[in-house]
């Protein structure tokens, strides 16, 4: 792991009309760092992840990738997302297009990839998530699963140096959910760089290198799985982690 930050996120802030979401939250995320970022609904967890790639805007603060300032109007953000994959909770899939078609379509519209390469780029990816031989297949003959596996495709097929995933398993049903973390856990192994935003504490346990607790637009304790989860040192990490404990 270098020591240099890929990501760099110095305090940031980000209001909608008069209410404030995020408070002024500083984080860094290393090369091929599996960053997990939980905490209760509401708390600022998607609006933290989505200013990463400036889906939303900061109100305030600086986002740094490569330690180029992305969120200073002269960036051309188009080009630094090519580098900056996001997978969502829907799977944003053109129902019209077969998985491959999906794939490519970024590549050759955004990247400019001959349509052989893409093909065998998208096929690549395809097989990285376990689904090469559903390649022909619309989005409407996949389970949701599947269908979350295919945007984690075409989303590695860009090649990013970094991935956001929002929520990736709470629009599926719950024995869907185990081959979208198989993937991740695969990408992870590989050495990409995540940030997951997610309710799967104990994929976050396995999985992640930190763990960040955001509540109330401010991130209240960050530190290695094992010390969040067994010896958490706020009493609102400690609350929340009481809670869903439960379930």
């Amino acid at each position: 792991m270098s020591n240099s930050p890929l990501l760099e996120v110095v305090n940031l802030r980000k209001s909608f009309a008069t209410l404030e979401v995020l408070k002024g939250v500083d984080f860094t995320i290393l090369p091929q760092e599996l960053v997990f970022i939980i905490g209760p609904s509401g708390s600022g967890k998607s609006t933290m992840l989505r200013c990463c790639n400036l889906l939303e805007e900061p109100t305030a603060g600086s986002v740094l990738f490569k330690g180029q300032e992305i969120s200073k109007p002269n960036v051309d953000i188009d080009t630094i997302r090519q580098h900056i994959g996001m997978v969502f909770q829907s799977f944003n899939l053109y129902p019209h297009m077969t998985a491959l078609q999906n794939i490519t379509l970024a590549l050759r519209k955004v990247k400019k990839i001959p349509t052989s390469e893409s093909q065998d780029r998208a096929m690549s990816a395809l097989e990285q998530v376990g689904l090469a031989e559903k390649h022909d297949s619309h989005p409407n003959q996949l389970s949701g699963g599947q269908q979350q596996r295919v945007a984690i495709a075409r989303s590695i097929a860009m090649e990013p140096d970094v991935m956001l995933f929002d929520e990736p398993t709470s629009a599926l049903d719950p024995e869907l959910v185990g081959g979208v973390l198989n993937v991740m856990h695969k990408l992870r192994n590989d050495g990409m760089t995540m940030i997951v935003v997610s309710h799967e504490m104990r994929f976050a346990q396995e999985a992640a290198d930190r763990v960040l607790f955001v509540d109330g637009g401010l991130i209240i304790e960050q530190n290695t799985p094992e010390e969040i989860f067994n010896n958490p040192q706020n009493q609102r990490t400690r609350e929340f982690l009481s809670r869903v404990s439960d379930h």
